[in-house]
This record gives C-alpha cells, sequence and structure tokens, in this order.
C-alpha cells in the first residue's frame, strides 16, 4: 500500500493543489499581492500559490500528525538578507498558514485537535493517498 510519504513531496504537493483547486478551495484575496514572510523580498510570483501552500499544509500535517501555526511559520521560513550584518533565520508569516488552516477547515480536510493544533480529518488522509497512488503509477 503506497502512503503519502512513499512519493516525491514535489509531485505530490502539486497534484493535491490541483485537486484543491477543483474542489474551489477558499482563497483570501490578500494572497496574490502579499509577502509570504519577511525573508522574502516580494510576493510569489506562482499564479497558483495559495493551493500550493494549502497542499503542502496537509502534507506537514500527515507527516508531523499535530501541526500549529508557529511550528509551520519555522518551517515555512527562511534566510533573511540583513545587508553587511550576517543573515539570519525568519519566520513566515502566520496569517497565511492560519487561513490555510481555515479554508481547509472549511473545506474538511482538516480539524482543530484536542490539545492544541490541527490534524488532518479522514477525508483529508484519503485524500492525499489517493493522490499518492496516482502520482506512483504516473511515475
Amino acid at each position: 500500500m503506497i502512503g503519502c510519504l512513499d512519493v516525491d513531496a514535489n509531485a505530490l504537493i502539486e497534484k493535491v493543489a490541483e485537486k484543491l483547486e477543483e474542489m474551489k478551495i477558499e482563497k483570501p484575496d490578500f494572497v496574490s499581492y502579499a509577502k509570504s514572510g519577511a525573508h522574502t523580498e516580494r510576493p510569489p510570483a506562482q499564479k497558483n500559490f495559495w493551493y500550493l501552500r494549502c497542499a503542502s499544509v496537509m502534507r506537514q500535517a500527515y507527516s508531523r500528525g499535530n501541526v500549529g501555526t508557529q511550528r509551520l511559520r519555522r518551517h515555512y521560513g527562511g534566510r533573511k538578507n540583513r545587508g553587511v550584518k550576517p543573515e539570519r533565520h525568519m519566520p513566515a508569516g502566520g496569517s497565511l498558514i492560519r487561513k490555510a488552516f481555515q479554508s481547509l477547515e472549511k473545506a474538511g480536510l482538516m480539524k482543530k485537535s484536542e490539545k492544541e493544533g490541527r490534524v488532518l480529518t479522514g477525508a483529508g488522509r484519503k485524500l492525499l493517498d489517493q493522490t499518492a497512488r496516482e502520482v506512483s503509477k504516473s511515475a
């Protein structure tokens, strides 16, 4: 049985993003012109950035179990160019991650955990596993 972690992550995320776009996951207005964090210089250039980020959040929840905004801010953060000073790691913006959680909750793919953070629902796991099977067959 092939699972989400058995296939190439980039191929899986692209395929899941296409499916999320077909499901018409709610996309905030600010996504197309806001930076994804303090470490970036420009807003995302990809047209389907929102769906790629939602698919990536789902995969992170699949592999880590319980995920929260703070953990994913560290994951999606990056190196900040500070000019002459040494570079430092800066976390990604939390608003984008929070909105992704909320959109996926409305679609029924994620839910709030009993403790803290969020976890995938059965429908979310099923979507990732089915897509992983499709990706493994096409590869």
